[in-house]
């Protein structure tokens, strides 16, 4: 049995934040109905890869969901969606501030429609604040959430990550807010508002940064680096070090391509035994008691001729090498994966990572797999749907519309959008 079967979403989520939350509960069993207006997700369109396909873009985050097509600007559609709420556990949106609203249904409308309903959304920031009315897409959300801060290289720019913790991470919280919430209806009757905004989920991720607890309740720091700097002269930016005072970097091995590198965390622990392999062959064989290296804060203020050292050695290795000689010694490191390292790696392929999917317009394509793994209710990763592709069959089955009802709404207009206007 999938572990979210029987649960029903209203998905009205668009580009990627809300997609990626609820492909994750559609693989993990839940109904996801796609509800879209009738020009359907702009991404089907953005970034198109395949003529006349949805984009790749579309189709990685829309699997295993139903999708409908729904005109809010009609009365019938409307009247649609209004019986979709009685009937769905969940309703999720990612529109910008007051949307809803707009069409008469704030959340208050939708509590009195479905009082079990758990509403899910999703916003740059937030639904209060002085930044409320504000757009935000993933780079706004790192750089505002201080993920920006603590990259980039020293005196140097920040830089954003290729890691998209603005829109997916915050689609993750959302997640957990949403089973959470739907834990407390079940017992309770009683829905609730769950609501993410995407600035505060890059906070929580970088929740690491934060440090000095006292100085920042108080109102007088706004995350790890600021009192680091101010503390102890540091600059607020750190390059590619680890962090959370151990010393980490990225070391060019052999053949020194773009991708032949591998990141090394020297942990206080594994110091000695990291000087004794690494030594002899530089001939360096006390190296293990070198007084420059001798402590943390030594090798902190001589890190630059540390990291020559090893930079040396790793000259002779390529980073599979030398990630192989570095394990038995319990060093923290890994290649830093490019695509095609993480498209032919084994680890990822054992554990189902790489998914292979049929699609009617694209053929067959490789998706990510499900990071989740439950003991008892596996996912089954399904592909994604053709805009509009459920409608009728959303309709009839959960609303129980029989053709007569559907044939009029459709004839109205309830699925499709109004005709154009002759200029």
């Amino acid at each position: 049995m999938e572990a979210l079967k029987g649960v029903r979403i209203l998905d009205m989520t668009h580009v990627q934040a809300g997609p990626t939350c609820s492909q994750l509960l559609a693989w993990m069993g839940a109904d996801v109905i796609k509800f879209e207006n009738p020009q359907g997700d702009a991404t089907r369109g953005q970034l198109r890869d395949v003529p006349n396909a949805d984009s790749l873009y579309f189709t990685m985050l829309n699997c295993n969901k139903r999708s409908i097509t729904v005109n809010m600007k009609s009365a019938e559609g409307k009247e649609v969606f209004v019986d979709l709420l009685k009937k769905c556990d969940i309703i999720m949106e990612n529109f910008g501030p007051g949307v809803l609203d707009r069409f008469g249904f704030s959340w208050e409308k939708i509590h009195e429609i479905n009082p079990r309903i758990v509403m899910g959304s999703i916003k740059g920031f937030g639904s209060s604040g002085p930044y409320a009315d504000f757009k935000a897409y993933e780079n706004v959300a790192q750089a505002m959430g201080g993920a920006m801060s603590t990259t980039g290289i020293p005196d140097g720019p920040p830089f954003v990550t290729g890691a998209q913790i603005g829109d997916s991470g915050t689609g993750l919280h959302l997640g957990i807010g949403l089973l959470a919430a739907l834990r407390q209806a079940e017992k309770t009757g009683q829905g609730q508002y769950v609501e993410v905004a995407m600035m505060d989920g890059v906070m929580n991720l970088c929740r690491v940064k934060f440090r000095d607890h006292q100085r920042l309740s108080r109102g007088e720091l706004t995350e790890y680096s600021v009192p680091t700097y101010k503390g102890m002269g540091e600059v607020p930016r750190a390059g590619n070090d680890s962090g959370g005072g151990q010393l980490g970097n990225a070391i060019h091995c052999k053949p020194h391509g773009a991708n032949d590198w591998l990141y090394v965390v020297v942990q206080e622990a594994v110091w000695g035994a990291l000087a004794k392999c690494i030594g002899p062959e530089l001939d360096m064989p006390d190296l293990a008691t070198d007084p420059h290296f001798a402590t943390i804060g030594e090798r902190r203020k001589n890190q630059q001729l540390m990291w020559t050292l090893i930079n040396k050695y790793a000259e002779k290795h390529t980073k599979r090498e030398f990630m192989a000689i570095l394990n038995p010694l319990d060093v923290p490191c890994g290649p830093i994966m490019s695509t095609e390292d993480l498209a032919n790696d084994e680890h990822i392929r054992g554990r189902e990572m790489w998914v292979e999917l049929d699609h009617p317009q694209r053929g067959k394509w490789w998706n990510v797999g499900m990071p989740i793994k439950l003991s008892a209710s596996p996912a089954k990763i399904e592909r994604s749907p053709l805009l509009g592709e459920h409608t009728e069959e959303v309709l009839k089955q959960v609303l129980g519309y029989d053709e007569t009802k559907f044939s009029a709404l459709k004839t109205a207009g309830a699925f499709s959008a109004p005709p154009k206007k002759k200029a």
